[in-house]
């Protein structure tokens, strides 16, 4: 962690070893999405394995299968909460939709925020997708979660 990362109220952590990419970019993205839509509470963006996310996907969720990102709200005041990236399928799905694995994990990183901030696209009539979509013009990224769901 570097020392600009200590006084912000956001974490980043890449504990998988087998899939590279440019974790400065990812890093600056995460701080421009603290900036964005943290509201000032802290929350963490760690980057795994398949094996981790499996693991956090039972454990958690009752499903025993990896998923691309998983988002586990805190009702802590002062802590938004935590994303969970699974490195594996960032690089599979930027290879799928022709970008970089780092364009894909803001894209994953994105979602989990809007979760963490209450979004729920099973549940809000379209809400979440309208917000993602807005928010992937203003960062310059490419197709959202949601809408590749709806192809």
């Amino acid at each position: 962690m570097s020392e600009a990362e200590r006084d912000e109220p956001w974490h980043f952590e890449n504990r998988q070893r087998e899939t590279r990419f440019d974790q400065d970019q990812v890093i600056a993205f995460v701080a421009i999405l603290a900036k964005d839509l943290s509201m000032c509470q802290e929350f963490s963006v760690v980057v795994s394995s398949d094996d981790d996310i499996r693991r956090a996907n039972g454990r958690f969720r009752n499903v025993s299968r990896v998923t691309d990102v998983l988002s586990f709200p805190d009702g802590d005041e002062g802590y938004l909460g935590d994303i969970m990236i699974s490195a594996e399928r960032a690089a599979s799905q930027s290879a799928a939709y022709g970008h970089s694995i780092e364009e894909e994990i803001q894209v994953l990183a994105l979602h989990g925020m809007l979760h963490l901030n209450g979004y729920d696209h099973q549940t809000d009539n379209g809400e979440m997708r309208r917000v993602e979509e807005r928010l992937r013009r203003k960062y310059g990224l490419g197709p959202g979660l949601i809408a590749r769901a709806s192809e």
